[in-house]
């Protein structure tokens, strides 16, 4: 069994790419010349260049795969139109490029996020897959734009889509720098003055998730949350960083009212038109930082193919503070 991987060079698309391979399949991973290969050394995977904005390029990359895992995102960008080529355009691509170039395809499994959904209304109503999506940023809609794609090419070949919540665990640099703060400087940012609630998800539980979603027959045309079981505040968050440092100090607390979070963001969104990189912290991201709650239910994806988090909150982040402190980034 052939699976054809996109984003396995970056955070969770590398761990999606080892838990294939742990599973016995031929993995092949795509790669752009100006990809960093670190994740990959090592392990028994094919490359394929090419490119997610080059269609040329994908169908030959695609070629008799089985399994198709589209992991690949933007999660930053200057602008609404760099995010839709990024997400959107990108999906298409591959979509035509799969029903071009791997005719006996036995699954199109697509990672989305809980951004294309949106934010829950209350604590007692988390988000599920009968939510109507209401996404709040340019990146949410992007990611509806790639889900609606996919749907669209289910008539084709079968599909699956995954939203993930926020995704900590080891290799990841976009929640690392809350874990930096907590646990070495003892300091606990907090946004607002309402107690805010998400749901959080482990690399390898989604990795297993995702890999268990394509493989099930029950998952066929349909899209689920993949997330932890439990609903977590940052309190919480920080409590479980600061264990994982071994720190016998609580956490010194400072609320950032939301009118100074989004000034924040804006001046951030400001100065980063004049950077090389777009900002990983600007308006929009503002905006999904003062939401009270990012939480999702996963009942569908534990009714219909045995999903259930195995990673706890303390041991998720106990593993990767340790990762973190082997490979040098503490």
């Amino acid at each position: 069994m052939i699976a054809f991987v996109t984003g396995a060079t970056g955070f969770v698309g590398s761990h999606v790419a080892d838990e294939l391979v742990r599973r016995g399949y031929t993995v092949r991973c795509l790669t752009r010349p100006t990809s960093s290969l670190q994740w990959l050394e090592g392990t028994p995977v094919e490359r394929a260049v090419g490119s997610l904005t080059d269609p040329a390029s994908l169908t030959n990359a695609v070629k008799d795969a089985d399994i198709i895992v589209h992991v690949a995102g933007l999660t930053a960008a200057r602008n609404r139109e760099e995010f839709f080529l990024g997400n959107h355009i990108a999906t298409k691509n591959l979509l035509e490029a799969a029903q071009k170039g791997a005719p006996n395809l036995k699954r199109f499994l697509h990672v989305s996020s809980q951004a294309a959904v949106g934010p829950s209304p209350s604590l007692e109503r988390p988000v599920n897959e009968d939510t109507v999506p209401h996404p709040i940023t340019a990146y949410g809609e992007s990611k509806k734009a790639a889900e609606d794609e996919v749907f669209a090419y289910s008539k084709n070949f079968p599909i699956t889509i995954v939203r993930p919540p926020a995704v900590f665990g080891e290799r990841d640099t976009a929640i690392f720098s809350f874990f930096k703060t907590v646990g070495r400087m003892g300091i606990l940012p907090l946004m607002g003055f309402n107690t805010k609630y998400l749901s959080l998800i482990h690399s390898s539980d989604l990795a297993r998730g995702i890999v268990d979603a394509a493989e099930s027959p029950n998952t066929v045309g349909k899209a689920y949350f993949v997330a932890s079981e439990e609903l977590y505040t940052w309190e919480q968050i920080a409590e479980c960083t600061r264990k994982a440092f071994g720190s016998s100090r609580s956490a010194f607390k400072i609320r950032l009212p939301e009118p100074v979070v989004m000034g924040v963001a804006g001046v951030s969104e400001f100065f980063g038109k004049f950077s090389s990189k777009p900002p990983v912290f600007n308006y929009e991201k503002g905006k999904d930082f003062i939401q009270d709650y990012w939480t999702c239910s996963v009942n569908r994806a534990m009714q219909d193919f045995g999903y259930r988090q195995q990673v706890s909150l303390q041991d998720g982040i106990s593993q990767t503070v340790q990762w973190y402190i082997a490979n040098k980034w503490l």
